[in-house]
């Protein structure tokens, strides 16, 4: 189901975003966290369509959106779980440390919701300590901010280097925090290095 949902969202989609996967080579066999920048509702899908059609991820999104049945049936073949935002969900972290462990991936945006432009981005923590928890690599991604449909040249999921967040001893709040502004400023850099051969 996940294959034929994919490209049915694949064909329908590209003639409106046009969109560009680079650096795909990065995509790093096994668990894995990836983190992007989030301006637009769209970010989630280009993301899920640039890891190709073999289903290898989880994905959140907020529960609201499975009281929509079309949605509905589209986020569970996408394999996306709700999740309720603003609140200690504990069943999305159990699930969430289940999937990197299974060796899926896990699609985070570590600000929580559309950051536009001219917005403060308070990005969560909760990307560092399931990186932290699991030892997984977390794998950044920079996606074309703002509008995206019809847009001149398209839109753009660009892949930044894995890597393996580390902190001394026992992690703390100051260590989630740090770790989280080090993962954002690792996707914002993603356009000034380029596409890698």
């Amino acid at each position: 189901m996940f294959k034929i949902a994919y490209w049915i969202v694949y064909i329908c989609l590209w003639p409106i975003y046009r969109f560009r996967f680079v650096n795909r080579h990065y995509i790093t066999s096994g668990g894995a966290i990836i983190c992007g920048n989030h301006t637009a509702n769209i970010d989630s899908v280009l993301v899920v369509l640039a890891l190709g059609d073999r289903k290898q991820y989880a994905a959140m999104a907020k529960k609201e959106l499975f009281q929509v049945p079309v949605l509905k049936w589209l986020l569970k073949a996408f394999g996306a779980y709700p999740v309720s935002r603003g609140e200690n969900d504990i069943h999305a972290i159990k699930y969430s440390l289940k999937a990197l462990k299974a060796g899926e991936k896990l699609i985070i945006f570590p600000e929580g919701t559309r950051v536009k432009k001219g917005m403060v981005s308070e990005p969560k923590a909760g990307s560092a300590m399931l990186a932290l928890r699991t030892g997984v690599p977390i794998l950044p991604v920079y996606i074309t901010p703002g509008r995206k449909a019809f847009r001149l040249h398209g839109c753009t999921v660009t892949f930044g280097k894995p890597y393996y967040p580390k902190v001394e001893g026992r992690p703390t709040a100051e260590d989630y925090n740090e770790v989280t502004d080090e993962i954002m400023r690792r996707v914002w850099e993603i356009p000034s290095l380029g596409e890698k051969k």
